[in-house]
């Protein structure tokens, strides 16, 4: 069954631990990205890994193919269960993360490739790579580089969910954020959305909800409204 992933897009970690203290492990894994990052650090995952908790940490690693091969080895020996580096980086870099991972003899990390962020429009992606292209030809042409290259999975958005499946096969992991409860509203700052059950639908191996869960009254509830919809249930 798909997954649920929390991120933890909060203003500090003295928030992020009430979270865990209060959720638990409700939820399979809590998200770190570079917001809470910056803030927290390692220290922070420590907390977290210390009590048992799976962390995906999202710091979209993009560099040069030997500073990312170093950051890879860093994060990994944080004991995290998933990391991210971005495809944007090229062949060659994906290529150094994944010979870095692979070499971890111990509770190997996931290594996922970032592809287009959920906040781009066809729009938006012109306005980065000069030309216009179909955000799912892109997100697609990502993903394969992303596999070819070795990594173990992809962070997409729900839309393209179905094509990276179709294209990539059954053993790609695929994690998507942009997920919403209800459909998304005017103004929502992620661009390409579902709910759980249709990303759970369409094959995700993960889903990613971070404020409909940490901003509710009752986060418990808004997790067990989430696992229904992902068992499939009205």
């Amino acid at each position: 069954m798909t997954k649920l992933i929390l991120a933890l897009n909060v203003d500090s970690p003295e928030e992020a631990l009430k979270l865990k203290e209060k959720i638990g492990n409700r939820v399979d894994l809590y998200k770190i990205g570079i917001d809470l990052w910056v803030r927290g650090g390692k220290e922070l995952v420590a907390e977290f890994v210390r009590d048992g908790m799976q962390v995906f940490l999202d710091l979209k690693f993009c560099d040069i193919p030997s500073v990312v091969g170093k950051a890879v080895a860093a994060a990994a020996e944080l004991g995290v269960k998933m990391l991210t580096v971005h495809t944007m980086g090229g062949a060659e870099m994906l290529y150094a993360a994944t010979r870095t991972v692979q070499g971890v003899t111990t509770d190997r990390p996931l290594l996922l490739g970032v592809t287009v962020l959920t906040s781009l429009d066809r729009a938006g992606l012109a306005q980065i790579t000069g030309c216009e292209q179909e955000v799912e030809k892109r997100v697609l042409a990502l993903a394969k580089l992303a596999q070819s290259m070795g990594c173990d999975g992809v962070v997409a958005s729900p839309q393209e969910i179905k094509l990276i499946r179709k294209r990539c096969g059954p053993k790609l992991v695929i994690v998507t954020p942009g997920i919403r409860l209800k459909p998304a509203k005017s103004g929502d700052d992620q661009m390409r959305t579902l709910t759980p059950q249709e990303a759970a639908g369409a094959g995700a191996d993960y889903i990613v909800v971070g404020r409909p869960i940490y901003e509710a009254v009752a986060p418990e509830a808004v997790i067990d409204e989430i696992r229904q919809q992902l068992r499939g249930l009205p």
